[in-house]
């Protein structure tokens, strides 16, 4: 990034700068009708009128029910320092904006650095032309410079005495490339963003969709493994639309996260309406895929993406039942691979499932807590627990770690193994492995040096992995191994 070269016969011109994606990183309109409408949804069907009224009406009538402290807005540091340096050189700078007065007098009243604020009426929508026929009135045709960073801006840069663009969408670089304009924040959209946004990681879970497959003894069986890695995309891209929507939903939270104001919709490194557009493409993706499965398969995605929404919404912040959530979640990614392929699941293994994904979803809340940097007792923002209530999340998830191993072994001296496995008795050692990864995880998460989701923590660390390893080893051995 380089600061505009701008001639000291040019600092007499008037400053003008645009406020969405320019001089903050998001959609003030977007920001704000979602936190309307997660308050009362029911104003979804207000809104869908206030649209049909226009969009200036659309934008005065969602400012007016929203109170946003203006020092909550994600700003553009690059954007206020090159204000504030041609503030110094007695620069006019004008807050020019197709955001209501509601949203854009408390950002310039709160950065105190414009002379000026023109903004949407409730019967202009002060973008595009409308902006560009503004200030040509308020200063003549190339009497002003202009900063800005989306199509909507190429009207206005057309008739600016020079263009100053921010984080440009595809529209403005094509501009930029072909005129004399200054680039003051290059644009960071790339594929590396799109995948950071999709948690693409996190993928790592729904491996678990092959479980039934490799239980069944078929991993060779061509038709089954392709069933098998369809429903996998198409729940890996059902999971990706989901956290997108989580993320569109719980942005200002986001931002008093230590590491979650990292995450692209949080910084503003990926706008509002590429993160909805991408959501609704993976969703879409989602469903084309799940109908070349089974339709068993496809009502345990629809169940799953219910309770996935409910869960973001609703029952993450109720105590208890949000671990319980989790567990069944991943129990779901189980039943959806023996859906996916047209088997039934054995009573013991959905039975293993629960306790054993239980006690990483309360390693996940138990993180959390100890996270916490209130005193002793405060309530954890958003949720439904205290910081005093991690020695018992702690002890009930060591519990249901020693349960999933009870139940293991159980299954393992069932008859329907003596069945199935030739030599049922090397898989004994599986009952220990699993009381020492989950152990394991807890006492790594005790020290502080659990960081990530504890499920892919397990899939990337190497002595669960071997751990991992030896267990397919000795389920592979038990099933096709001669008794001596």
């Amino acid at each position: 990034m380089t600061e505009p070269d701008i001639a000291d016969t040019a600092r007499t011109v008037p400053l003008c700068v645009d406020l969405d994606g320019t001089l903050v990183k998001t959609d003030t309109l977007w920001e704000s009708l979602i936190g309307l409408l997660l308050k009362n949804p029911f104003l979804l069907f207000a809104a869908v009128a206030w649209i049909f009224r226009g969009k200036a009406v659309l934008k005065n009538e969602v400012a007016a029910r929203i109170d946003r402290d203006a020092s909550s807005w994600p700003y553009r540091e690059e954007v206020i320092d090159f204000l504030k340096s041609e503030k110094q050189r007695g620069r006019y700078i004008v807050l020019a904006t197709g955001a209501p007065e509601k949203v854009a007098q408390p950002i310039a009243d709160h950065l105190g650095l414009f002379d000026e604020v023109l903004h949407t009426t409730s019967q202009v929508n002060l973008t595009a032309h409308r902006k560009r026929d503004k200030l040509i009135e308020r200063f003549g045709a190339g009497g002003f410079d202009y900063v800005g960073d989306s199509r909507d801006d190429v009207a206005v840069f057309e008739a600016a005495n020079r263009a100053i663009l921010v984080a440009p969408d595809g529209t403005a670089s094509r501009w930029a490339d072909s005129h004399d304009a200054d680039v003051l924040v290059e644009s960071r959209m790339n594929l590396k963003l799109i995948l950071k946004a999709m948690r693409v990681h996190q993928w790592l879970k729904n491996v678990l969709l092959a479980v039934p497959l490799v239980l069944l003894h078929e991993l060779l069986n061509f038709g089954l493994l392709v069933s098998v890695i369809t429903a996998f995309f198409s729940f890996s891209f059902a999971a990706s639309s989901i956290y997108l929507f989580n993320d569109l939903t719980d942005l200002e939270n986001d931002r008093l996260h230590h590491r979650k104001k990292n995450r692209p919709l949080a910084s503003g490194a990926l706008s509002i309406a590429s993160g909805m557009k991408l959501a609704s493409a993976l969703l879409a993706g989602s469903v084309v895929l799940a109908l070349f499965l089974p339709a068993t398969y496809f009502g345990v995605l629809l169940i799953y993406i219910a309770a996935t929404t409910a869960y973001s919404f609703v029952l993450k912040r109720k105590l208890l039942v949000d671990v319980f959530t989790l567990a069944g979640l991943f129990t779901l990614r189980i039943i959806a691979g023996a859906a996916a392929i047209q088997v039934a699941l054995s009573f013991w293994l959905l039975a293993f499932s629960i306790f054993f994904f239980l006690s990483l979803a309360l390693v996940k809340r138990y993180v959390e807590l100890l996270e916490l940097s209130d005193e002793k007792g405060s309530k954890k923002l958003g949720r439904g627990y205290y910081a005093l209530d991690f020695d018992m999340i702690g002890q009930a998830g060591i519990s249901s770690a020693f349960g999933a191993a009870l139940v293991l072994a159980l299954y393992i001296h069932s008859d329907e193994v003596q069945e199935m496995y030739r030599m049922p008795a090397l898989l004994w050692p599986l009952c220990p492995m699993v009381v020492y990864m989950l152990l394991r995880i807890w006492m790594i998460a005790r020290r502080g040096e659990v960081h990530d989701d504890p499920v892919v923590f397990i899939m990337g660390d190497w002595r669960s992995q071997l751990v991992m390893a030896i267990g397919a080893v000795l389920v592979i051995l038990a099933a096709t191994a001669y008794p001596l």
